[in-house]
């Protein structure tokens, strides 16, 4: 029998994962799940032996079921693999247990940062694919006006074509071509945002256009149009807050001016600030 507060060992309950509720035989009572915090330290994560990366990840995935403030996520724009958690303790709690009850080595790496490229004035690009081989050749013309977005962020796409200069069926390959474009931006490779695209005018062959000569013609004119809009890097912002005894104050804006970070103010609360 357990009270409220007790700890206590079961055996044999090999499907029980963390949060199920366990009742007696003529009970079905079930609590609600727990809210855990927000994770608040992140590491990247790698087998000291690359071959051990399938190895790794089962197991990663098994203690989390265990313990789900860890939080696991393979990210695909960064190329690592992040471990989340509540702190410096309890990752390494994770990777003493990866090492001594896993048998297995493994090493913690600052996770890259997740930039993403914009641009910052309007441009125009006016790009020609023209393809001419023994078979069918290939033929588009596009002519793209390119806007920023203010806050920097998403996409917008919108035809203003007159006269079926552009065929309305060769007009979602366009699209598709400029979406495909933003995956990687001129400056670094890293994902764009905040761009406005405005196809205005543009060209084609009876027999040589299809859809995806308007989609390459389209990424071509996106690179392009990148270049001559001034395109600029977007740092991630975070929004920190402190509480420190009045003794470390000016350490602690020391260190956050360092990291150029702006402090925005400052209140007291009892003997802290």
């Amino acid at each position: 029998e357990l009270q409220a507060g007790d700890i206590g060992a079961a055996v044999k309950l090999k499907d029980v994962k963390t949060g199920n509720t366990l009742n007696g035989k003529d009970c079905d009572y079930k609590f609600n799940f727990i809210k855990y915090p927000n994770s608040k330290y992140t590491r990247a994560i790698k087998p000291v032996n690359e071959a051990d990366v399938e190895k790794m990840m089962s197991i990663l995935n098994r203690m989390r079921e265990e313990d789900p403030t860890w939080v696991i996520e393979q990210s695909k724009e960064l190329k690592q693999t992040l471990v989340h958690g509540q702190g410096e303790f309890h990752l390494r709690t994770l990777k003493w247990r990866l090492e001594n009850n896993e048998k297995l080595q493994v090493k913690y790496e600052e996770p890259k940062i997740p930039y993403r490229e914009t641009i910052t004035k309007a441009a125009r690009a006016d790009y020609r694919h023209k393809k001419q081989s023994g078979g069918a050749g290939q033929f588009a013309k596009v002519k793209i006006k390119f806007e920023p977005i203010e806050g920097y962020d998403g996409f917008e796409f919108e035809n203003t074509v007159v006269g079926g200069n552009v065929p309305k069926e060769y007009i979602p390959g366009v699209e598709k071509g400029l979406r495909s474009a933003m995956e990687a931006g001129v400056l670094a490779g890293y994902p764009v945002t905040g761009v406005k695209c405005t196809l205005y005018d543009g060209a084609y062959h009876e027999v040589d256009s299809n859809v995806m000569c308007f989609e390459i013609a389209a990424r071509a004119a996106f690179r392009e149009g990148m270049r001559q809009a001034s395109a600029k890097l977007l740092e991630p912002i975070m929004k920190v807050e402190v509480v420190t005894p009045e003794e470390y104050m000016g350490d602690i804006i020391g260190d956050l001016n360092s990291r150029r970070g702006l402090v925005n103010g400052m209140d007291q609360r009892g003997n802290a600030r």
